[in-house]
């Protein structure tokens, strides 16, 4: 079930500042769920639907990779892509305080600070895709090249082959 009316989120806000076309699509909540249940529960294509990672170089620099909800993230190729020896994912207790965002409600727009971003280049396939809208129950749908003009980010290919 959709809900009418929530709360604005700093990625929200990020996009009406700048006029960037975008939808939001909203539903119930109780807790963290993961990218593959929240397409289902929206109706939407598991490829189209993104899911958003923090990572840490071996610099200690914080890298954003936004990656299909189905797919896992290479981490040697995440590494390439943003010019560091290796990354990792952050740990769980870390993401308030490095994002500003709860786990499952981290969006690529919005952050406390803007860290270096990449997509996956899947994105170029679709005209819209579908990321946390920066809370839980909450996503946002808009063209991905909008999205990388907007956070200076870039489309790489970072997901592991199988």
């Amino acid at each position: 079930m959709k809900l009418k009316k929530a709360p604005k989120t700093n990625a929200m806000r990020y996009l009406e500042k700048h006029k960037v076309a975008h939808r939001e699509l909203l539903y119930e909540s109780d807790g963290f769920m993961d990218g593959v249940s929240i397409a289902k529960k929206l109706g939407q294509p598991m490829e189209k639907t993104f899911k958003t990672l923090v990572t840490v170089g071996k610099s200690r620099n914080h890298y954003v990779f936004v990656v299909p909800v189905a797919e896992e993230l290479d981490l040697k190729k995440a590494a390439a892509a943003v010019g560091e020896k290796a990354v990792e994912m952050i740990h769980v207790k870390e993401i308030t305080a490095v994002t500003g965002y709860v786990r499952g409600g981290c969006s690529p727009l919005g952050m406390k600070k803007q860290f270096p971003t990449v997509i996956d280049q899947s994105a170029l396939a679709h005209e819209e895709i579908m990321f946390s809208g920066g809370r839980l129950g909450a996503q946002i749908a808009m063209d991905p090249r909008l999205l990388t003009d907007l956070i200076g980010a870039e489309f790489r290919d970072i997901i592991v082959k199988g």
